[in-house]
């Protein structure tokens, strides 16, 4: 019997990780035209890579994935116990309860994955004056457009 709940507990870390997706895109920019400043630690920028990272719920493996897991606990949870002539407890799994377990893990692994979420990261290559180049990572708002004249400050990269 304990081997049948740790089976019935761990179900679910098998299934959820099919109800999401990610997927990953990127696009560069680039200003053919972009100019070296004589100055250290001034820049302009050359590129900009937009990275776009989504996470898409699959709302039917989310409901097979609940129908699956609702339908076992039901089953487990609304059983019975009958003992044999030799006083053996035999447990055995009721239909009704299955079901309705099933319907409503249907209906909530459908709703916990049907969620979608984005996110943006913006790389920023700056060509130094020097010759020297530098990445800059940034996420959510473009700060900066290829081309933009910008500067080195303790602060981080500034415009100017």
């Amino acid at each position: 019997m304990r081997t049948r709940q740790l089976a019935l507990a761990l179900l679910p870390t098998l299934l959820l990780p099919a109800c999401v997706s990610t997927t990953t895109t990127t696009r560069t920019w680039g200003d053919p035209y972009a100019q070296r400043e004589e100055w250290v630690r001034y820049g302009r920028v050359e590129q900009v890579r937009e990275t776009v990272q989504r996470q898409q719920g699959d709302p039917a493996a989310g409901a097979v994935a609940g129908a699956i897991i609702g339908g076992l606990l039901g089953a487990a949870v609304g059983g019975h116990t009958h003992y044999d002539r030799w006083g053996y407890a035999h447990r055995s799994g009721d239909a009704g309860s299955a079901v309705v377990g099933a319907v409503g893990g249907a209906v909530v692994g459908a709703a916990a994955s049907s969620g979608a979420a984005e996110d943006r990261f913006y790389e920023v290559f700056v060509r130094f004056e020097d010759g020297g180049t530098e990445t800059y990572t940034y996420r959510g708002a473009l700060p900066f457009q290829p081309g933009d004249a910008v500067t080195l400050t303790p602060r981080g990269l500034v415009r100017g």
